[in-house]
């Protein structure tokens, strides 16, 4: 098999917040916005990789889901726990202090993880948990 991952995807309950995030704090590429008010399907992704994305759409949209998940994921996505992403880059602690510097919402400095790995992480406007590790 020949797979590649095109686009992961994140709720988004602001699609304005979520835009100014993605596109004006990380620096990704929009790639497509479409419907409108609340409404709103976003395609982001990173420079120079077009065919990576990650679709930030309104949760719970599909017609399957009760009243009661709906509540379920609103109450995930106001705790943080619902969606998350690992992003990777091979300055740390550059990005860092660039994202502190323009109002994220730090969730954990820079660190050594016991498993190898150094990492930070952020939330966005959303509640996503935003991971990043250094690449090495």
């Amino acid at each position: 098999m020949d797979l590649t991952i095109s686009a992961s995807f994140l709720p988004h309950d602001d699609p304005d917040a979520a835009l100014a995030f993605y596109r004006d704090t990380l620096g990704f590429e929009v790639r497509a916005d479409v419907g409108s008010g609340p409404m709103r399907w976003i395609t982001v992704g990173p420079p120079g990789q077009p065919g990576t994305s990650i679709l930030l759409a309104p949760p719970a949209t599909d017609p399957g889901i009760t009243d009661d998940e709906r509540r379920l994921i609103t109450d995930m996505m106001a705790k943080g726990t619902y969606g998350w992403i690992l992003l990777a880059t091979k300055d740390l602690d550059g990005t860092f202090e660039r994202l502190r510097a323009a109002d994220a919402e730090v969730v954990q400095e820079p660190v050594e993880q016991p498993y190898g790995m150094r990492d930070c992480a952020f939330r966005d406007p959303a509640g996503n948990l935003i991971r990043i590790q250094e690449l090495r």
